[in-house]
């Protein structure tokens, strides 16, 4: 960072002596560096104490010139300020030329007060009160409890899949709107995307924001979503319970969707992933990036055992390297779970499903039972096509970067 401030190093364009049209700026320090961002543009990046300070110089309105100078008669050192402001640039936090957006007020975020409702401390209690309802309803009748079979609720299996499609769809966007109300509550707004986990396309709300609120009110945000698999989970349990005996239709409904929602859940649990839970922990242990430092740390692992030198994990922050130590661990836990979940799940319910379409498409099965099994087929093509597109997308979006 510490360079001459001679204006032939300066970025093409760059006036020493004029103020630098800096957007609205939020800061949050945490110990020896600041968030700073924009609300405007959702864009946020950490600085060191120092680099915060010029550019708190430069937004209270200093010239580049003044700001490097003061910086210099404080710290007794000189600093490059040309490559500060172009970082501010590249991060959005710079206005553009004929940018009036600084005279008009900042749209309001929407939703907030609807965010405030839903996470009220009396909603929160009727949350954690339906869900101990449930609970004890499944100690009660333990044929509530999610289990595989629920989700064969039709000999149609094209059936059972649109309607777990259909039915998990608003289930999805529920996970995603706790999250995006959790947030808009604070004042942040949220984006809304479609992508992709392993092999399985997901929703996912963008709070770019949330870096810029203190630490513990980014919980609620984080957890949200699985607030929201609770509940759902506990409400469908309790309709089924309430309908097994006059409706068992609706009620075998509910009980596909509530296990098919638990897995979802479950899945949380897969800790090689940015999942909500790793979120949650790289948050309450102030991590920069614990994914990435914790690949490492087990690459390395691999790397001793086949005799290999080491991976270099000083490019990491130091907190993410310490915590990555044992969060390596957790990983391999994560691929543990996972392996399981495949052969508990997975694979009797792929077995059984492959073996009834087998012995409809070649043996004597009625042509509705053969349509249903290419449908089905189809179905799965369509997903896995769907997957592959993403994949192909996110790897040229990579390779761009």
């Amino acid at each position: 960072m510490h360079s001459s401030t001679d204006s032939s190093s300066t970025a093409p364009g760059l006036d020493l002596d004029r103020p630098v049209p800096l957007r609205q700026l939020v800061y949050l320090p945490e110990a020896d560096e600041v968030t700073i961002g924009s609300p405007e543009t959702d864009t946020y990046a950490v600085f060191p104490a120092d680099g915060a300070e010029l550019v708190r110089m430069l937004a209270e309105g200093l010239t580049p010139r003044e700001a490097a100078g003061n910086y210099q008669a404080a710290h007794g050192e000189s600093v490059d300020i040309a490559d500060l402001v172009e970082a501010l640039v590249d991060l959005d936090l710079v206005r553009p030329v004929g940018d009036d957006a600084a005279a008009r007020p900042a749209a309001p975020v929407r939703w907030q007060r609807l965010g405030r409702l839903v996470f009220s401390p009396p909603a929160l209690v009727g949350y954690a009160l339906v869900t101990a309802l449930a609970v004890a309803e499944m100690v009660r009748v333990p044929e509530l409890v999610p289990r595989v079979d629920n989700l064969f609720f039709s000999s149609s299996y094209t059936l059972v899949v649109l309607m777990l499609f259909v039915g998990q769809v608003p289930l999805l966007a529920l996970h995603e709107a706790f999250h995006a109300l959790a947030g808009r509550r604070l004042g942040l707004r949220s984006r809304l995307s479609i992508g992709r986990r392993l092999v399985y396309l997901v929703l996912e709300t963008s709070l770019d924001g949330l870096v810029s609120v203190p630490r513990r009110k980014r919980y609620l945000p984080i957890m949200a979503g699985m607030l929201a698999d609770t509940l759902a989970i506990a409400v469908l349990t309790l309709v089924a319970d309430a309908t097994r005996d006059s409706n068992a239709v609706v009620a075998s409904l509910c009980l596909a969707m509530a296990y098919a929602t638990a897995l979802r859940l479950a899945w949380q649990g897969f800790f090689y992933l940015r999942t909500d839970i790793y979120v949650l922990l790289s948050t309450v242990l102030g991590c920069v990036n614990l994914h990435a430092a914790a690949t490492d740390v087990l690459r390395n692992a691999v790397r001793r055992v086949a005799g290999r030198p080491p991976l270099d994990l000083s490019a990491h922050h130091p907190v993410d390297r310490r915590v990555a130590r044992w969060y390596a661990w957790l990983m391999l836990v994560g691929y543990v779970f996972t392996l399981t979940m495949f052969a508990g799940v997975v694979v009797p319910t792929a077995y059984r499903m492959l073996h009834d379409m087998w012995l409809r498409l070649t043996g004597q099965a009625s042509l509705a039972g053969r349509l249903d099994s290419l449908a089905l087929m189809l179905l799965s093509l369509a997903q896995t096509a769907a997957v592959v597109v993403l994949a192909a997308r996110e790897r040229r979006a990579a390779r761009s970067a």
